[in-house]
């Protein structure tokens, strides 16, 4: 029985007609088999066109590269009798960090030939065997030593054909442990401290009563008071199955000086040296063989979460090779070292853009912080910091501090992550955003962004946008309903109440819909948590944007301010110090009032100005006997509805001012969208509407609002009558949303917007071109409004989880380009 890994690069070895390609058509899947001969037809039509070998290797080695990227086995079907292309193929799986192995199928010479002689497009003789055989002849005595992991060599054609292949899982393969885990940093012989955190969360001796598991980064030995307690303890929970260790730069030192080599005795290694020497013989040969076993990294929990003592960038991820353990021990450095001596190391987390989340240790910092879903735990326990641990999947930090400084440090305990933060290393990067695209989300599925959307987007996120920590959702579009055939509407409630029964929806709730402008408000409760939460170091305390990402006003940290101080009663109702609020803010005026002067003031100043004119100079004319009745009745019609235009939309402007010019500014919330560990926005709008409730200030409008029981006939007419009042009165309309949230292909709202209010949206004629209008196309605004609305719920999703900055970003930016989609404004 062959046994290769479960990732590796198989290189079969052979004379032609040896029976590689049998072989491996019986062990291995069609597409994880790179022929040479296949590759030679590919690039000459003939797959014994040896003039066409050179070009066929190279194909052969771009298709066998382009694999082990991706993680798939990958077989090599080729002679490989001769030294250098064996030694090309070697070289190819270690610059993927893979392991390679290679399998012998060694026939009898006769075999081989009779076989060439059997196919008739092998007419080249016996000769090119024999020397073929020459060659695998001599490899044979040293190709153990050519960088393959095993040799695995069969002889003659029974053994081959009785041969099986089984594959060997990685050893830092765990991905079928799905935790909870409870991750601990760098020990350094702190025994104490180290009983003491595993008693704060929970442990009771070697196992946990929830059944957690153990995860210890390494560096459990050197500097502190009990190395070899800390050894005990941690290899007794090992061998309970209840935890896990990786491999420290520390370990290995020690490891490497217990079986005689020359080390350097420094950085805490003669403190361990001298405790063990105390130990009995037998424990001291325990933790040297426990010690050298230690792997570099674990892949855990399906390959979301990744252990390594000094971290690990996603291409190493599951990878076997020197240069993997060696990142895993001791990082990315440069090879040079600082002032304090120490090696100077390269920033890799602040560029990881791995899904997996990666928990490390290593570098000594005052403070956990996340950076792009990575998180160093090493926060200084042996000179004088903290033991901390994190509770995983839950992401929450557990620490104890310090018996006392055991051992003096080199250099001072610095912030690295939290430095890494303040200077943006978790926003996005032009990497994640240009070209075509393909956005994953847990609640409409994968959503293509192509990449001149992209381009359009990148163009108003970099010269127009709020600072991008503060971008973490955009609102979707919202649908109107299917065209209304009423007589004199083009919206009415009837059309969105049968969509959503039509859906299954039972109740829907009708929210007053405020004519202003939307606005999404992330607010931090003091500046310091704004810090904490999106890296924002500058004092600002929150940030209001329009629906492209965009902000209000030149200066908008006074309507911050005045919106923070409004939201007060929201921090303890939700127990969170932030909170995202999807929002109006009125009047239109405050932020479209350039808009409305050169668009609607203009028209409907001409209107008066000049249809009362044509009026009166047909009236004149029908009084002279002039047969102008039907022109006449026209333009009055027209004359009222240009008195009816304006009147429209100077309902929603009104003047604001003041000294900060917020004066008459009022904001009207009607989302909750995110707070600490909490995606709100799929809470029932009951409960949005009973929260902001809570809201009582000058500057927040109330969302008026009605639940509808579908089922009810008495209930729909009653909300039918509910809208019918509010537009008449000058509302714009509501917006008919289920009342809970609803997945699959329903929209999340629709707007019904008033008879009076389309007059700015279709012009003051409208109403005498319905006909036209009900052939307006909806489908795709209806889609738009689907998609970018799975996109802002995974943006929050993503925020809640604590996922790292560009990770958010990444939806809410594919929002943003599909915005450039062309759609019927008026819509």
């Amino acid at each position: 029985m062959i046994s290769v890994p479960e990732l590796s690069l198989v290189v079969l070895v052979g004379v032609s007609g040896s029976g590689k390609s049998t072989f491996a058509a019986r062990h291995f899947k069609p597409t994880q088999v790179v022929s040479s001969d296949f590759c030679r037809g590919l690039v000459s039509d003939d797959e014994n066109d040896q003039a066409a070998t050179p070009a066929a290797f190279d194909l052969l080695h771009h298709i066998v590269g382009v694999r082990l990227s991706r993680g798939l086995l990958t077989v090599v079907d080729a002679t490989n009798v001769q030294y250098q292309a064996r030694k090309s193929l070697v070289e190819l799986a270690r610059s993927h960090d893979v392991l390679v192995d290679a399998v012998v199928l060694d026939v009898p010479e006769e075999v081989a030939i009779a076989r060439n002689a059997d196919r008739p497009d092998r007419d080249f003789g016996p000769g090119v065997v024999i020397r073929q055989r020459k060659d695998l002849r001599r490899s044979l005595g040293r190709i153990a030593k050519e960088g393959f992991r095993r040799v695995h060599v069969l002889r003659g054609v029974e053994e081959i054909e009785a041969a099986g292949v089984a594959y060997e899982k990685a050893w830092t393969d765990r991905r079928e442990l799905t935790g909870p885990f409870d991750i601990i940093g760098d020990v350094h012989g702190c025994r104490s401290e180290l009983e003491a955190l595993l008693r704060k969360l929970g442990w009771r001796g070697l196992s946990h009563p929830e059944g957690r598991t153990a995860v210890f980064v390494g560096d459990l030995v050197d500097r502190g008071p009990d190395t070899p307690g800390v050894l005990r303890l941690v290899m007794d929970m090992v061998e309970a199955g209840t935890a896990l260790c990786v491999a420290g730069n520390h370990e290995v030192k020690l490891s490497r000086a217990l079986d005689g080599r020359k080390v350097r005795v420094a950085h805490g290694l003669q403190e361990s040296l001298d405790q063990l020497a105390a130990e009995p013989p037998e424990f001291v040969a325990r933790a040297r063989a426990f010690m050298d076993g230690l792997i570099s990294h674990y892949q855990l929990d399906g390959g979301r979460l990744v252990v390594a003592h000094a971290g690990l960038k996603e291409p190493y991820h599951g990878r076997a090779s020197g240069r993997v353990r060696s990142f895993a021990l001791y990082g990315d450095t440069t090879g040079e070292t600082d002032e304090y001596g120490l090696p100077v190391r390269l920033p890799w987390a602040e560029e990881y853009r791995g899904r997996a989340t990666v928990v490390y240790g290593h570098t000594p910092t005052d403070t956990p912080v996340w950076v792009n879903n990575t998180i160093c735990l090493d926060t200084g326990c042996v000179f004088g910091g903290h033991l901390t641990a994190l509770r995983y999947p839950e992401r929450e930090i557990v620490q104890v501090r310090a018996e006392k400084t055991w051992y003096e440090p080199v250099k001072p305990l610095g912030g690295p992550a939290r430095d890494a933060a303040a200077r943006g290393a978790t926003v996005l990067d032009i990497g994640d955003v240009a070209g075509t695209r393909h956005v994953e989300t847990r609640y409409g599925g994968r959503f293509k962004i192509a990449e001149e959307n992209a381009a359009a987007a990148l163009e108003v996120m970099s010269r127009f946008a709020v600072d991008p920590r503060w971008l973490v959702y955009l609102p979707p579009t919202m649908a109107p309903p299917r065209t209304s055939t009423l007589d004199g509407y083009l919206e009415h409630p009837h059309e969105a109440f049968e969509e959503f029964a039509a859906a299954g929806v039972r109740e829907v709730v009708c929210e007053e819909k405020h004519m202003g402008s939307r606005a999404v408000a992330v607010l931090a409760r003091t500046p310091e948590a704004a810090a904490a939460r999106f890296g924002v170091t500058d004092g600002a305390a929150g940030a209001v944007y329009t629906r492209t990402g965009r902000p209000f006003f030149a200066d908008t940290a006074p309507l911050v301010e005045r919106l923070r101080a409004a939201c007060e009663p929201l921090w303890e109702a939700l127990g969170s110090d932030w909170v995202v609020l999807d929002c109006e803010l009125l009047p239109w005026s405050a932020k479209a009032e350039g808009l409305i002067r050169s668009q609607y003031a203009s028209v409907g100043a001409a209107a008066r100005a000049a249809l009362p004119e044509a009026v009166a100079a047909l009236e004149a004319a029908a009084g002279r006997g002039l047969d102008v009745a039907a022109l006449l009745d026209r333009t009055r019609r027209r004359e009222a509805n240009a008195r009816l235009f304006r009147d429209a939309y100077a309902r929603y402007c009104w003047p604001v001012g003041g000294l900060d010019g917020l004066d008459g500014v009022r904001v009207a919330p009607f989302q909750i969208l995110a707070c600490e560990g909490r995606a709100t926005a799929l809470e029932p709008h009951a409960w949005h509407l009973s929260t902001l409730a809570l809201l009582d200030s000058p500057l927040i409008t109330r969302t008026r609002h009605l639940f509808v029981d579908l089922e009810s006939p008495d209930s729909r007419d009653g909300a039918v009558a509910w809208w019918e009042a509010l537009t008449a009165s000058g509302g714009e309309g509501m917006v008919v949303k289920p009342a809970a949230y609803t997945p699959g292909r329903v929209q999340p709202g629709v707007k019904v917007r008033g008879r009076e209010y389309l007059r700015i949206i279709y012009g003051p004629d409208y109403t005498e071109s319905l006909d036209v209008l009900r052939r307006r196309f909806l489908g795709k605004k209806r889609s738009l409004a689907l998609r970018e609305y799975a996109l802002g719920l995974e943006a929050l999703a993503r925020l809640a989880g604590g996922e790292p900055g560009w990770r958010v970003h990444e939806p809410v930016f594919a929002v943003l380009a599909l915005e450039s989609e062309p759609v019927d404004p008026r819509l």
